[in-house]
């Protein structure tokens, strides 16, 4: 045999060796067995060759799950493949919000030719719970996504995760975000920035209210009430009384309702009638913040002649607001907290309890139902001093501890653990 055929034979094996011992994805959730001991292992292979593989690392990372995956998934985010990038945001995500993976973007992952695409759903409402810090790493790593990532998918994805662990500190890299030209980048960067609630960031997207893309402008519209942004208030009118679209519409009064002011008493007046119950509701949200006692014969006309629950609970939000925080059958009060074991009224309820409770008056008078009420009342008002409770909050809470029932106890205890650690 010549000494060329001798060298072509001898590579050939190499090579073929060398493709025997090659990771395989199955070979990563073999591995992956091993739980939590496995994470060294793993964390090596996320600087092999093969894209593949290095996804499944990142899935089996996430999978695990505990506190020692974190370290391994920042790690991955640096990784250049679209992939791996989607899905160790997700993965981050679903250590402080459990089961995310299941409904984040990774899972909508579909190949087309060469290119990763990725499908976002509209409903963005997800956020992890106020007791719960992520690390300053955490955030870090996603604030480079937002401004770098390996395309606008993984940018706008990155702004979703930041949003859902309110990442405060990547609110700069957020904010420039919305000067971007990918609608999924600026609307997720928008929702992100509503969640975080860092008042700073309202002027600084005003110029979004006036967007061509209709979810990109309902958002940022949404965003200078949630932000308390005053200077939009000129912009706001406008958007209310030219626009077609009854969705900005409904999102324009609704924002007006967060900044009261005296000047929109006119505006609201207009709207209390109206013939479109979310502009109703709305309206009187409005008169309920600008908290005049003398308001209250107006709003109790309205409410007795109202037959929408969604529109009474917002006349009842208004008629506590202006004095009216006493608990009895028929009181506004109680209505509210009567429609937390309403599923299709709850959502409308809770936010409402949340806003009044900042009140030391309204909070008292809820410490009744807190320990008396129903199961699911018992759960929601918990939830709501552990958002807007105080230090006169943790005596009642502490006594629903005690509650036999484990879910009411457990709530009780998350509620207490914010407080005290606030």
């Amino acid at each position: 045999m010549s000494a060329y055929r001798v060298v072509c034979v001898v590579t050939v094996l190499a090579v073929s060796l060398a493709a025997q011992k090659a990771m395989q994805p199955k070979d990563v959730r073999e591995i992956a067995k091993g739980g939590s001991g496995a994470i060294p292992k793993l964390q090596e292979l996320l600087r092999d060759p093969s894209p593949e593989v290095r996804a499944e690392v990142v899935k089996q990372l996430s999978e695990i799950g505990t506190g020692r995956s974190l370290d391994p998934l920042i790690q991955a985010t640096a990784d250049r493949d679209v992939r791996v990038e989607l899905m160790a945001t997700d993965g981050l995500v679903n250590f402080y919000l459990p089961g995310f993976v299941k409904t984040g973007i990774s899972g909508t992952l579909r190949t087309v030719g060469t290119t990763v695409k990725a499908k976002f759903t509209d409903t963005n409402d997800q956020v992890i719970d106020p007791y719960i810090t992520p690390r300053p790493d955490v955030i870090a790593a996603l604030a480079k996504l937002v401004s770098g990532g390996a395309s606008t998918d993984v940018q706008a994805n990155a702004a979703r995760a930041l949003g859902i662990l309110r990442g405060r500190q990547a609110l700069p890299e957020l904010v420039e975000a919305t000067h971007s030209k990918d609608t999924d980048l600026i609307y997720e960067s928008i929702v992100a920035l509503q969640k975080i609630r860092d008042i700073s960031a309202g002027p600084r997207i005003q110029f979004r209210v006036r967007d061509l893309d209709p979810k990109v402008q309902i958002a940022t519209v949404e965003a200078m009430g949630l932000l308390l942004n005053r200077e939009a208030i000129p912009d706001l009118i406008e958007l209310l009384n030219n626009t077609r679209d009854d969705k900005v519409r409904h999102a324009a009064l609704t924002s007006l309702a967060m900044l009261p002011s005296e000047a929109n008493r006119a505006v609201y007046t207009r709207y209390l009638n109206d013939k479109d119950e979310k502009m109703r509701a709305a309206a009187a949200e409005g008169f309920g913040r600008l908290r005049q006692p003398s308001d209250v014969p107006l709003l109790d006309k309205a409410m007795k002649n109202e037959a929408k629950i969604n529109v009474r609970l917002s006349l009842a939000f208004a008629l506590v607001m202006d004095g009216q925080t006493q608990v009895t059958p028929f009181s506004p009060l109680q209505f509210i907290v009567n429609n937390l074991d309403a599923a299709a009224y709850k959502g409308s309820a809770f936010p409402f309890l949340v806003e009044l409770a900042r009140d030391p008056n309204i909070r008292k008078a809820l410490y009744g139902p807190l320990s008396s009420g129903l199961k699911d009342e018992k759960i929601a008002l918990a939830d709501v001093m552990a958002r807007s409770g105080d230090k006169d909050s943790i005596p009642p809470l502490k006594q629903l501890v005690n509650d036999p029932d484990p879910t009411v106890s457990q709530a009780a205890v998350r509620a207490v653990t914010v407080l005290e650690g606030r």
